[in-house]
């Protein structure tokens, strides 16, 4: 297949290497914008990397998990197969495990270096991000790994990176909500 040359493989990787970097830049300034936030709120970034990483992981694992079921003949029937709702059932059970994982490690910090921020806060950032997640990242890792199949790009090209940095958009995009939504900070 000409996607397993070198050319085939800068072709089909440097498009999405592209999109990517923009993406990772609208994060960048995301993150900017809340800039004050995160500084009065330390155990705020402490949890982002971490909330960032589960939605970029979850979503790749479940992205390379349905490209390699493509390779080995998944074509049609996408909504109703039992590997798709499998891979993301356990997507699923993974992300909100590690999220609750995650506030409780992260809260125990909180406690110990003394930052005062509340339980309702860590976890109600967290289960917003995950909602977000699973809404909108695992979404993303089922279409991109459908339709790079249907267009003839391989989609391990492809999905991985879209689903990584959709994950860290998302997350931001989460963090800001919950930053909001728990009056921090007035729009």
């Amino acid at each position: 297949m000409s996607y397993y040359t070198v050319s085939g493989l800068v072709k089909g990787g440097l498009p999405i290497l592209i999109i990517t970097c923009f993406m990772a830049i609208i994060v960048g300034l995301l993150l900017g914008y809340q800039e004050d936030i995160l500084i009065e709120y330390p155990t705020l970034l402490i949890l982002m990397p971490v909330l960032l990483k589960i939605g970029g992981d979850t979503g790749s694992m479940l992205g390379s998990r349905l490209s390699s079921a493509f390779h080995l003949g998944l074509s049609r029937g996408i909504l109703n197969n039992p590997v798709v709702k499998n891979s993301v059932i356990a997507a699923i059970i993974v992300a909100v495990i590690s999220s609750v994982f995650v506030s409780v490690i992260v809260y125990l910090i909180n406690l110990a270096l003394g930052y005062g921020t509340s339980v309702m806060l860590i976890f109600g950032v967290s289960f917003i991000v995950v909602i977000l997640d699973i809404l909108i990242v695992y979404t993303t890792a089922v279409a991109f790994s459908a339709l790079s199949h249907k267009i003839g790009i391989d989609p391990d090209d492809v999905v991985i990176p879209i689903v990584a940095s959709m994950g860290d958009l998302v997350g931001v995009i989460g963090i800001m909500i919950a930053i909001i939504a728990f009056g921090l900070v007035v729009i």
